[in-house]
């Protein structure tokens, strides 16, 4: 289908203040925003995305400027014939733009906000799922694990995911090697029968810390370790954590393009793919890498740590692509995703049962979240207007 001109570009900033900041091994976030953005043609029809947004700290304002001021104007009065034609587009189109900044992530950023609400565009006028939309066989929902569990608070948090109906936790480690293992040790020897554990240290070791890691776990069945060096690290010390231990290592949250996804695949590295749909690629780009990392056995499992928006996307292409994959539901206190009520009252949560209406199922932004709004702007062919919160 081709659509109409795209005629309309709402951008949405939403920022949660937190009484308690979540941490990371390389550094905290004090509040939890989001910038959601929605497309509309010349006939009405209308799609949202969401754009990442945790860091930096001040990113989420800077990101909506750069989508209503920096690439708008190759948006507005745009007709897209094939739904990935807006991510390829716009890919080349902001080459330059990027370079001349060195801004690739938030550029990367924008592209992936706006290649989700060109599908759910495009699903919506279809009438159907953006699940259906992209494989007509997709099933009705997706099973999911706990995530953003600090380790230190582990103990806590796990009886209440539990209470919910999780059987999968993922813990934060990084911080102190010693007690991160102890603590490991520790929480693996509290689980039930049938649950699972992973970790994951925000690239906070280097490689020897790593092997150090997996070797105090001795005995452990650790679902996945993810990224416990920094992404862009030597192959080879990836290789080495990787022979040092039988548990699965996991990463792709910062992996962007598809020549670097697929270096990584023919490395062999990772048991566990996890592209960041509204970092880089949008549905477009982690549909392609989630089929080449299924077909190359390795499992896919979208990362996600942002709004309601972006769960549902990622939830959507999940279900599409199929594997035993699990979904990343982030358990820490955070309206921007809480506000789109995914999981029914006293329902288990252990799945998520995606939304049967058109496209992702949101037609507006829940009213809840407007005391969080710092900045709404629009884009027309008239001109572009801030809007006071």
């Amino acid at each position: 289908m081709t659509t109409p001109p795209l005629s309309r570009l709402d951008v949405h900033v939403f920022r949660v203040p937190l009484d308690r900041p979540v941490a990371t091994s390389f550094g905290a976030m004090r509040d939890r925003p989001a910038v959601f953005v929605r497309i509309e043609d010349t006939d009405g029809a209308f799609g949202w995305g969401e754009v990442f947004a945790n860091w930096p700290a001040a990113g989420a304002e800077h990101r909506a400027r750069l989508l209503v001021e920096d690439m708008g104007d190759l948006l507005i009065g745009q007709r897209f014939a094939h739904r990935s034609d807006l991510f390829y587009r716009l890919t080349e189109q902001t080459r330059i733009r990027a370079l001349q900044c060195r801004e690739w992530g938030p550029f990367d950023q924008g592209i992936a906000g706006l290649d989700v609400a060109i599908h759910d565009l495009m699903a919506r006028a279809s009438g159907h799922s953006l699940a259906q939309f992209l494989n007509p066989d997709a099933p009705p929902s997706v099973p999911t694990y706990a995530s953003g569990i600090h380790i230190r608070d582990a103990s806590g948090i796990i009886p209440r995911c539990r209470a919910n109906g999780h059987t999968a936790f993922k813990i934060k480690t990084g911080f102190d090697l010693p007690r991160d293992i102890a603590d490991t040790l520790r929480i693996a020897g509290t689980l039930a029968p049938g649950e699972r554990l992973f970790a994951d240290a925000n690239q906070g070791w280097d490689a020897d810390q790593a092997i150090a890691y997996l070797q105090g776990l001795a005995g452990v069945s650790l679902g996945w370790l993810e990224e416990p060096i920094i992404a862009t690290a030597a192959p080879e010390d990836w290789a080495r954590i990787q022979q040092a231990s039988g548990i699965p290592l996991a990463g792709g949250e910062n992996i962007a393009g598809f020549d670097a996804f697929d270096s990584a695949l023919a490395a062999g590295t990772f048991g566990y793919l996890q592209p960041d749909l509204a970092k880089w690629g949008g549905i477009t780009g982690c549909e392609g890498v989630a089929r080449r990392a299924l077909n190359a056995g390795v499992t896919y499992c979208p990362h996600f740590l942002g709004g309601g928006i972006g769960l549902l996307a990622s939830a959507a292409l999940l279900a599409a692509v199929g594997g035993p994959g699990l979904l990343e539901v982030d358990v820490n206190p955070n309206p921007l995703r809480a506000g789109f009520d995914l999981f029914r009252p006293g329902q288990a949560q252990n799945r998520l049962h995606l939304p049967q209406a058109p496209g992702l199922g949101v037609t507006a932004l829940p009213d809840s979240l407007s005391r969080f709004e710092t900045l709404h702007a629009s884009l027309t062919a008239k001109g572009l207007r801030y809007h006071s919160p």
